[in-house]
């Protein structure tokens, strides 16, 4: 079995499992904060927000960057000169920070201390989509 071929596999399994997460969560927040007074519903998306950020999104966003680092080992170091792999490396650090943010979200809700209006997380929910077009044209063009 070509060795590649299955690490780019895995790795677009992870990448896509993380995506599912980076573009169900900031949603889940929207109606989190339209039920804000109802304390048993914010309950159950308090639940689910924790589950969905710490049992998929980070051990997702985690073998997304094993994989694709062993992916750029199996193709040569020498990779990192082309610019196309430079600029997707830049996408995907900020999809890491964007994650990491709806981190500090999910936390912020739980406690109460969000100041976030429905719409924000509706606009925010965009960066993931507009990220991953970019990243898929780049990646299968290799323009650069």
């Amino acid at each position: 079995m070509n060795s590649y071929l299955l690490f780019k596999s895995l790795h677009l399994i992870a990448v896509i499992s993380w995506m599912a997460g980076l573009l169900y969560l900031p949603r889940i927040f929207v109606y989190h904060v339209e039920n804000f007074e109802n304390k048993k519903t914010t309950e159950v998306f308090e639940v689910m927000e924790r589950k969905l950020f710490n049992y998929i999104m980070r051990p997702a966003m985690a073998l997304t960057w094993l994989l694709g680092i062993i992916l750029i080992y199996i193709i040569g170091i020498e990779s990192f000169s082309f610019l196309w792999l430079q600029i997707k490396l830049v996408f995907v650090i900020l999809l890491t920070f964007y994650n990491e943010y709806l981190g500090k979200c999910v936390k912020l809700l739980r406690l109460r201390e969000n100041q976030k209006s429905a719409r924000f997380y509706r606009i925010i929910n965009e960066i993931p989509t507009v990220l991953l077009i970019l990243i898929v044209f780049i990646v299968i063009f290799k323009p650069l």
